[in-house]
């Protein structure tokens, strides 16, 4: 007998954190451990960011999602202000890319095996 139509979805999700590596300004490189957004996370960070804003979205979603190699998080909801006040707009930008683009990778990762494939 076949299994529940969600139990397939979820077990597809990959929901495993992945590795972001990500070079700053200075060329200092910091890592963090993030997982696929799922709808759930993306509702929240929408009602937390009191805004309409996508980087007051994008924010909240760093803020949420980033953690360290033990899956300890990176930052506090306290720690927002903080990451506008005193860091760079640019460094700041590219952490958050790096949370949003958990599912663009993959993307991106699958539709280079297909073009490989057709080529």
């Amino acid at each position: 007998m076949a299994g529940r139509f969600i139990d397939k979805l979820k077990k597809a999700a990959r929901l495993d954190p992945v590795k972001k590596e990500i070079t700053l300004e200075s060329g200092d490189q910091v890592v963090m451990w993030v997982t696929p957004l799922t709808a759930s996370e993306r509702e929240r960070a929408r009602k937390d960011a009191r805004s309409d804003d996508p980087d007051a979205f994008a924010l909240q979603l760093l803020v949420r999602k980033a953690k360290d190699d033990k899956g300890v998080p990176l930052f506090g909801a306290g720690d927002v202000a903080e990451l506008k006040n005193a860091v760079r707009n640019a460094d700041l930008q590219s952490l958050m890319l790096a949370v949003l683009g958990g599912e663009e990778d993959e993307e991106a990762l699958d539709m280079k095996s297909t073009d490989d494939g057709a080529a």
